[in-house]
């Protein structure tokens, strides 16, 4: 019987909880999955294959659907840096001349923006009735991808942050409800009470890395935000 190769753990903070968990390196088996959905330049496909390495990886009990969007973006940066090295290349274009550019960039740089910023989640929409926000999951974010119109992803973003309804009384928890019913509580909304919502929801903490180059072919500076998983797989 061959031998059996041992694997490091380390431990990490769910940025959106404070909890810690234990996680390992991926390895060659999780890394092919990784491979072939960067090959395939597919969005979705990316987020999924991110979604069970997380699952594989994390040794910890928890459910990765139910966790922000921001939560498995850090963890996935951390779980790649332990990986494959806390530097990792990217080719982003110049945003004077477009040509592509070979950067390296230290994941250990990575934050999350927006964190420690006090947001009130709670919106009154009338006199009687109001409503209480949750920040967006994986699940949430996968689900958006489907969608064909921006107008049914802005839709669907709010409809799936729904967390609470309250009306005079009565207090509606949301995932007991249809998505019908969602559905149309939301598309009730007039255009200030909408405007609001995604005022809020436009806060929520996001993974960000400031980056800075040269650009090798006009020498113009370059600085931009990377935001969110894909613009790491640029």
């Amino acid at each position: 019987m061959l031998p059996t190769l041992a694997t490091p753990k380390y431990d990490m903070i769910v940025p959106s909880t404070g909890n810690v968990i234990t996680y390992r390196p991926y390895v060659v088996k999780e890394e092919k999955i990784l491979l072939i959905a960067m090959e395939s330049q597919d969005e979705n496909e990316i987020e999924k294959a991110v979604l069970n390495i997380i699952k594989e990886c994390v040794e910890s009990p928890i459910n990765v659907d139910d966790l922000t969007t921001f939560d498995v973006e850090m963890i996935f940066i951390t779980l790649r840096s332990k990986s494959v090295g806390e530097g990792i290349k990217i080719t982003p274009k110049c945003v004077h001349c477009k040509e592509s550019n070979e950067v390296k960039i230290d994941l250990e740089k990575v934050t999350v923006e927006n964190l420690s910023d006090t947001v009130d989640k709670h919106i009154k929409l009338t006199d009687d009735i109001s409503i209480d926000l949750k920040w967006h999951t994986m699940k949430d974010r996968t689900e958006d991808l489907k969608k064909e119109t921006e107008t049914e992803t802005i839709i669907n973003m709010i409809v799936a942050s729904l967390e609470t309804i309250y009306s005079g009384e009565e207090i509606f928890a949301v995932k007991d409800a249809s998505k019908k019913e969602t559905v149309d509580f939301v598309e009730s909304l007039n255009t200030d009470q909408f405007n609001n919502i995604v005022e809020v929801l436009s806060k929520s903490p996001y993974m960000s890395y400031d980056l800075k180059f040269d650009c090798k072919k006009c020498s113009k500076e370059n600085t931009m935000e990377m935001k969110g998983l894909i613009d790491f797989f640029q």
